[in-house]
């Protein structure tokens, strides 16, 4: 039978192990395009579904010294990259002194970028490619086509501005300025951003807001990035005696038995636009 001394001694022995842990960097991945329809043929997507429990499992760790973001993304959907970022925000609020620190890989552009400034401080690699402080879209014009092959397109709306940017119809003139609109509306956003979490250490350029993007040395130069280095050098050299840790997302129950994909037409098609992302840094 086991005394209460026995029992409070391995109590004490618990705790003391607990003490003798190592202190911990978290690693959050944040690879591929942003987006709210992940595809089974992509290499990565990044959604506030997909990474919310790496993110809390990250900041859950008891013996925390910071949270690394690995972030190779070209970007994609504004709002993803908006509700990760705040997602990100929100969690280091709850650990004062506890910096969230950013490192770029490949790329950091556009809407990987949005996601570097949810960081308190941004790392580079000298080949990494960074900025994209802009916004795109794009398409497809299919004007004439149905009717080449025969074909009846029947479209029925409430609501003038229902239809617009129709690939199936010619572009009016009017749909592109509503689209531009929309699109300084977006960026006015991102550059308030950017401004708001890199502050003083931005260059005072215009130059930073054209779309543009730059490499490493570059980027430090402008004040988009901190410094030249990567996650392992920088943790060594701040943290000699933490353990790198990487926080790994909980896949769902379905995608777990291999269910819930989605289409193979859909999937390729979400493959192809995701591609096309990637190859606009020659990735």
């Amino acid at each position: 039978m086991t005394s209460v001394t026995d029992r409070l001694s391995s109590k004490i022995s618990r705790i003391g192990d607990r003490g003798d842990r190592k202190d911990v960097v978290a690693v959050v991945k944040l690879h591929g395009v942003i987006t709210p329809t992940p595809s089974p043929l992509a290499r990565g997507t990044i959604n506030l579904a997909a990474v919310e429990s790496a993110l809390t499992r990250a900041f859950d760790h008891d013996r925390l010294k910071a949270v690394a973001l690995q972030i190779n993304s070209p970007g994609g959907a504004p709002t993803q990259s908006g509700l990760v970022a705040e997602r990100i925000r929100q969690l280091a609020a709850k650990k004062p002194g506890v910096p969230v620190i950013a490192f770029c890989e490949d790329v950091a552009a556009s809407g990987g970028y949005w996601l570097a400034c949810a960081a308190d401080e941004i790392y580079a690699h000298r080949t990494s490619m960074v900025g994209s402080i802009g916004v795109i879209s794009g398409g497809f014009g299919f004007t004439g086509l149905l009717e080449r092959f025969g074909i009846e397109r029947r479209v029925h709306t409430a609501g003038e501005n229902k239809k617009r940017l129709d690939p199936f119809a010619p572009e009016k003139p009017e749909d592109v300025e509503w689209l531009k609109k929309m699109h300084s509306q977006l960026h006015e956003m991102f550059v308030d951003w950017v401004k708001e979490r890199r502050g003083d250490r931005l260059a005072d350029t215009e130059e930073l807001f054209t779309g543009d993007v730059w490499l490493g040395a570059k980027a430090v130069e402008l004040g988009l990035v901190d410094g030249i280095g990567n996650l392992r050098e920088v943790v060594e050299q701040r943290w000699p005696d933490a353990e790198i840790t990487i926080a790994e997302p909980k896949k769902p129950l379905l995608a777990r038995l291999g269910i819930g994909a989605p289409a193979a037409a859909q999937a390729l098609l979400d493959a192809v636009a995701q591609r096309v992302a990637w190859s606009r840094y020659g990735i």
